[in-house]
């Protein structure tokens, strides 16, 4: 019987990679990719040559039968996704769970992911703390806000920066102008950026200065 390593990858600086996790993606029979040119580059830095194939959101209800078989007759695979954590808001919860239910051992490697610089860095109370990942973006949308408008922890967010400004202005809505928020983006690369404030002062600061790169959002509880 073969296994399944869930293996983080740096979500910027190239340095958060473990040593561990160096090893693993040399020794495994297989690298599953999210996307097989963004993780080749990575791979190709640190001279890796481990064979990849492709495993995103579009085609993994396809493939994960195939996947378990290759683990049956005794193949090693590592799952790993563009950035950070596979499953955390990317793909890897399918194949974990058919592992699972095949009883095929699943390592999960620790290592690099957004949400959880962002929140210790926010200085909001960490705790306790839900994580909701990516809003719905229309079907749903309002009847989640309305819900979390009486969450008392805090909670953390992901967002593009092209819709940034409207979550923060659904936030003003549903929690309140003076919410204490935190916006953490660009994280461990060059530009990295942490907004502290209130809902409308953040607003106000990403108004004037549209942002760039991949977003957390941490917001105080109610």
């Amino acid at each position: 019987m073969g296994k399944l390593y869930l293996v983080p990858t740096p979500i910027g600086n190239l340095e958060d990679i473990t040593l561990r996790a160096l090893r693993i993606l040399k020794q495994v029979d297989l690298i599953l990719a999210e996307d097989t040119r963004t993780s080749g580059k990575l791979l190709q830095h640190f001279k890796i040559t481990t064979p990849m194939h492709s495993h995103h959101m579009h085609n993994e209800h396809r493939t994960v039968a195939a996947l378990v078989k290759r683990m049956q007759a005794g193949e090693t695979l590592a799952l790993i996704s563009d950035a950070g954590t596979p499953a955390i808001s990317d793909p890897g919860f399918l194949l974990t769970r058919a592992c699972v239910e095949n009883a095929i051992k699943v390592d999960c490697l620790p290592g690099a992911t957004a949400f959880v610089p962002a929140l210790v860095n926010s200085g909001l109370p960490n705790d306790k703390f839900i994580f909701e990942g990516f809003l719905p973006v229309k079907k749903g949308r309002q009847t989640r806000l309305k819900f979390l408008a009486e969450e008392k922890r805090t909670m953390v967010f992901y967002e593009s920066p092209h819709k940034l400004l409207k979550t923060l202005r659904d936030f003003i809505s549903y929690f309140g102008a003076d919410r204490a928020i935190s916006v953490s983006r660009e994280l461990t690369k060059i530009y990295e950026e942490t907004v502290r404030g209130t809902a409308e002062e953040v607003l106000q600061h990403y108004t004037n200065k549209p942002p760039k790169g991949e977003i957390v959002i941490v917001v105080g509880g109610g």
